[in-house]
């Protein structure tokens, strides 16, 4: 009769052990890639070739995604609220959306898929053909090299991303919107009376974190990768699973604990 609680109760507990390591080995890295950062300990040429295939090459996707989510947004309301003669907050719930939630999570998701998964299987082939152990019987740190110039353009490249996603959103909103009644003139005072810059500064300042998230996660799945292609292939499957899925944990705890009480006080 107990037997089944106790394996179940012996299940838990090794679940939870697993997250807790989890965590500490996630947390020990993204502390030795920091450090390195901090302290200008990376090749400049690294991170700005990260930053390339990061940021440069991850544009095109993120920025025709937003576009068609701008569009959806404004379809779903700049129809309902011209009929209810609210046509002059259409511009301004656009972009005001886009600046503090949909471009900063949708860009964060397209970078963890096309970004955060390259990532993923470079590092991760890497180490199933020993190459990692090359570079440390060469007397270089694995660290430094690999995952601390991903870290940088991964934090610096995903708000340059969103703001240009918030330009492309906000137009695709505006295409929408002009079909359904709603003029140029006042789509563009709308945005101006309701968009803030604390509106933007929220979005950027999330996508600090999903960059980090991203970059992190990406890395330490690489780095732990075990046997062979096929360990390649789950790799980068975790590390984009987790990746979307920790971006949406920290976007709830940031608009929870750190934005809404700023917002709430003002």
């Amino acid at each position: 009769m107990w037997l089944p609680l106790l394996r179940g109760a012996r299940s838990a507990q090794s679940v939870l052990v697993d997250v807790l390591d989890y965590i500490g080995e996630v947390t020990i890295l993204l502390g030795a890639a920091l450090r390195y950062a901090l302290t200008g300990s990376f090749a400049l040429k690294d991170a700005l070739d990260q930053m390339a295939i990061i940021g440069v090459n991850s544009l095109p996707v993120v920025l025709l995604t937003i576009l068609f989510s701008g569009m959806v947004l404004a379809a779903y309301t700049a129809r309902q609220l011209v009929q209810l003669n609210l046509g002059g907050v259409v511009g301004g719930m656009v972009a005001v959306t886009m600046a503090k939630e949909a471009a900063p999570v949708l860009a964060a998701i397209v970078v963890a898929a096309r970004a955060g998964s390259a990532i993923a299987a470079e590092i991760g082939s890497m180490v199933v053909t020993e190459q990692v152990d090359a570079l440390r019987a060469l007397g270089v740190n694995p660290i430094q090299y690999l995952v601390t110039p991903r870290l940088i353009a991964g934090v610096l490249m995903l708000p340059v991303i969103t703001m240009l996603a918030d330009v492309v959103g906000t137009a695709g909103g505006y295409l929408v919107a002009s079909v359904n009644g709603v003029s140029s003139g006042l789509f563009i005072a709308s945005i101006r009376r309701y968009l803030t810059a604390d509106s933007v500064n929220t979005g950027l300042l999330k996508t600090l974190v999903f960059g980090a998230i991203i970059a992190i996660i990406s890395c330490h799945q690489g780095l732990r990768t075990k046997g062979g292609a096929a360990g390649v292939g789950r790799a980068t499957t975790t590390a984009v699973v987790l990746s979307v899925v920790l971006v949406y944990a920290a976007d709830f705890l940031l608009v929870q604990f750190v934005f809404g009480t700023s917002q709430a006080v003002r």
